[in-house]
């Protein structure tokens, strides 16, 4: 199955988990919000294989670091596939999400709460709030990318926590990502230092020093994609920090051809998951300006489809729509 996005419209009242979300527990001491409890549903670890008895734990653990649940079926293969492509993605990021994977044909109250009607579909999960990411199966670089805007805007609502892994998690990883023999895979390839000091300090909320770093690595090797990206994602979040979502959108509604007030709502729509949202309205801003404005409209898209990445499916179509707007 090909990637399938989901749009805002879509949003709206497609997953309803008031009956199985529990009140979030306090994060823990000082250390950042730390691993996810233990339970006997089995909710440790970098990757979980989730069931109907352990989703409210899972969605009360979204308090204290970011989930991404994946809904899939044993009896396709397609979708077997794609979690084992997804666990290796999560062992990657070295505990900065928790993969949690849900097989429906034994969990049927997971798949009625989340009303889906094809498997495997993606959420991520952020403060027990629910945030569909697509439908179908993606190649390992365009989930990867989807995570980096998980991760940010998690990173936005204050869940900056990480997990760690348990024995059993170990386990299934080197089952996962083993080659051939059996033998496991290489550990994880720790980030470059100056990745990691932008990573801490988006992780303590210091986004100016993040850019810093992220600069700072791009001056040293221009040719940096993951600085530049980081760098992108960044500016993102500073843009968007402390603005009334509600406001941003009234002004935009109120001065269709004012840039900035679109810019601001589109870089929200990114931020929240509503990439074609996003692309559509950036889009739109450059059929109804011109000269100054309408460049200033098309740069900041092209921005964004930097952030998203240039494989996917979505900027593809995006490009081909500005190309039209353009011309």
């Amino acid at each position: 199955m090909s990637q399938q996005p989901f749009t805002a419209a879509a949003l709206r009242g497609a997953v309803d988990l008031s009956s199985l979300k529990r009140p979030a527990q306090p994060a823990g001491p000082a250390s950042g919000g730390g691993a996810a409890p233990t339970t006997s549903g089995g909710t440790a670890g970098v990757t979980v294989d989730g069931s109907d008895a352990a989703l409210r734990d899972i969605i009360a653990a979204s308090a204290r670091h970011p989930v991404v649940l994946v809904l899939w079926s044993s009896r396709l293969a397609e979708s077997a596939t794609f979690v084992a492509t997804a666990k290796q993605v999560a062992q990657r990021y070295g505990g900065r999400f928790q993969l949690v994977t849900v097989d429906v044909d034994s969990n049927p109250a997971t798949l009625q709460a989340f009303q889906v009607q094809a498997v495997p579909v993606s959420f991520a999960l952020i403060q027990g709030q629910p945030v569909p990411l697509f439908e179908g199966a993606q190649p390992e670089a365009q989930f990867a990318a989807v995570i980096d805007q998980v991760l940010a805007l998690a990173a936005q609502n204050g869940v900056t926590g990480t997990v760690s892994p348990d024995a059993d998690a170990d386990a299934r990883a080197a089952e996962t990502t083993g080659d051939s023999d059996g033998e496991p895979a290489e550990a994880a390839t720790p980030l470059p230092p100056l990745h990691q000091k932008a990573f801490d300090a988006i992780e303590a909320g210091q986004l100016d020093e993040a850019a810093d770093a992220y600069r700072e690595a791009l001056a040293q090797n221009p040719a940096d994609t993951d600085a530049k990206l980081g760098l992108a994602q960044v500016g993102l979040l500073q843009r968007t920090a402390g603005v009334d979502l509600a406001a941003a959108r009234a002004a935009a509604a109120d001065a269709p051809t004012d840039v900035d007030a679109q810019v601001l709502v589109a870089d929200l729509d990114l931020l929240g998951g509503h990439v074609e949202d996003a692309f559509l309205r950036l889009v739109d801003t450059v059929r109804v300006t011109s000269d100054a404005d309408r460049n200033k409209a098309r740069e900041h898209l092209v921005e964004l489809f930097d952030i998203v990445g240039p494989t996917d499916e979505r900027v593809v179509r995006a490009r081909k729509a500005l190309m039209s707007a353009l011309f």
